[in-house]
């Protein structure tokens, strides 16, 4: 699987997690090195699986530090787990880039690679569904409450800058 496959992943779980913890969409980018803010690790830094947009909706909310902890946990193991898929996930684009090539194209086998690779964005989506779910139930109500406004107004300046 290509970086941009794994970005392009990564992007429907925030969006997963958005709806999750406020009803709308975000932006993610896969996982940082290991850089810290604000006392969080990578996974709440710019450049971490959220782009930094976690930290600055915790921020919003004023979580407290006990909230960010444990959302912080959360999201490393999650994390963690489509770490372990990664390689496996390259080796299927590989595998389909050599059938492409293949001086005879197999469909069967295309097909088969194809399912392979969608069952395993499958369930990273879910996986990352899981941890948005567990995420907002660390926060209250009235936390998912201010998200969701903030990323309704967020989505509506987006929508005011798109073309057509």
């Amino acid at each position: 699987m290509k970086a941009f496959q794994i970005q392009n992943l990564l992007r429907a779980g925030t969006v997963a997690a958005a709806l999750a913890i406020g009803g709308a969409a975000a932006h993610a980018q896969p996982a940082g090195h290991g850089e810290h803010h604000r006392g969080g690790s990578a996974m709440m830094a710019p450049g971490g699986m959220f782009g930094g947009h976690i930290e600055h909706m915790l921020d919003v909310v004023n979580a407290t530090d006990a909230q960010r902890s444990q959302i912080e946990a959360i999201f490393k193991a999650a994390r963690q787990d489509l770490a372990g898929q990664r390689e496996a996930g390259m080796k299927l684009h590989q595998q389909m880039a050599t059938l492409f090539t293949a001086t005879n194209i197999d469909a069967a086998a295309i097909e088969s690679v194809r399912a392979q690779m969608s069952a395993q964005h499958e369930a990273a989506s879910k996986r990352l569904s899981q941890a948005s779910i567990e995420a907002a139930r660390v926060l209250t109500p009235e936390q998912r409450a201010k998200i969701a406004e903030v990323m309704k107004k967020r989505q509506a300046r987006r929508a005011a800058h798109k073309p057509g």
